[in-house]
């Protein structure tokens, strides 16, 4: 039995190579002297990217940075939490209905590492899709035992079953349980705002919901930045906003991410900025963003 069971598995490998490619990647530990322009950290870094108003670049600098980090050689891993998708499409990753992904690991428990795709962007960048089913999961959330801790639970055994320097969390432009869910799982937090009227405008909330999360269902949540995005220098407005938001969050990166022809473009190409158009000013802070967080480990 043993022999039929090992040749059948040889049969499998020559006949399918590719199959279990990226997980096989995936799981692999990568060698510390690698090659690599920015910072490795000493363990894997979970940044949630959050901020309940919508429009403020969330998803846009999700994707930019990991890419960036990815094409710079760290190993990331993308976990695309909001109904709509857009962090899927962006790095070209399939998520059309039937496709597992997120929805399967919060509500039926699934690993992670079964559903990873690995984006065309980097060999070095995987995501984990989301698929409409996931505008359901905050109601099928609500009678579940552990509700708030299902993501955490699952990227507790994905450490386990695989290797990634940076896991990015994009999240609804919401404070329900699929947000809840990732702030619980999360070691940091990062907040895109938007360089314009009322830019703090609900930042408020958010951080009084981080400071519930940390004192009862995760102490190791902290803001570690605070990016600025859609700044246009030409303005005067842009200039007292940036002001503003660096008075108030000395973890606020010193790049700003500039309103930009080229970072509108490419998610409709199914490509990030970075591999779109890297000359280009939007690129280029977003690279220096990447860097700078890079830094912090």
């Amino acid at each position: 039995m043993d022999d039929l069971i090992a040749r059948r598995a040889a049969f499998d490998t020559a006949e399918f190579p590719e199959e279990g490619l990226e997980v096989d990647d995936l799981a692999h530990e990568p060698d510390v002297s690698r090659e690599t322009s920015m910072r490795i950290p000493p363990s894997p870094r979970i940044i949630v990217v959050a901020n309940q108003k919508g429009g403020v670049g969330k998803t846009t600098s999700v994707v930019n940075i990991a890419a960036a980090m990815a094409l710079e050689g760290l190993r990331v891993l993308v976990i695309d939490l909001d109904p709509q998708g857009n962090a899927s499409t962006a790095l070209n990753v399939e998520h059309r209905e039937g496709v597992a992904g997120t929805y399967e690991v919060l509500i039926d428990g699934d690993d992670i590492i079964a559903h990873v795709q690995r984006s065309p962007e980097s060999d070095n960048l995987w995501v984990l899709p989301a698929t409409l089913d996931l505008a359901g999961a905050d109601i099928a959330l609500v009678n579940m035992h552990g509700r708030e801790t299902r993501l955490q639970r699952a990227l507790q055994q994905f450490l386990i079953d695989a290797y990634a320097d940076y896991i990015f969390i994009d999240c609804p432009p919401s404070l329900g349980l699929l947000t809840l869910n990732a702030l619980v799982a999360a070691r940091e937090i990062m907040i895109p705002i938007q360089c314009e009227y009322y830019a703090l405008e609900g930042v408020t909330q958010l951080l009084r919901t981080i400071n519930i999360i940390k004192g009862n269902l995760n102490d190791r949540l902290e803001l570690t930045s605070v990016l600025l995005t859609m700044y246009d220098a030409r303005t005067r407005q842009a200039q007292q906003v940036a002001d503003e938001v660096r008075a108030h969050f000395p973890q606020t990166l010193s790049a700003a991410i500039p309103r930009s022809v080229r970072v509108s473009e490419a998610p409709s190409y199914g490509q990030s900025v970075i591999t779109y158009h890297r000359a280009s000013a939007g690129a280029q802070a977003y690279l220096q963003a990447a860097t700078e967080i890079a830094a912090q480990a």
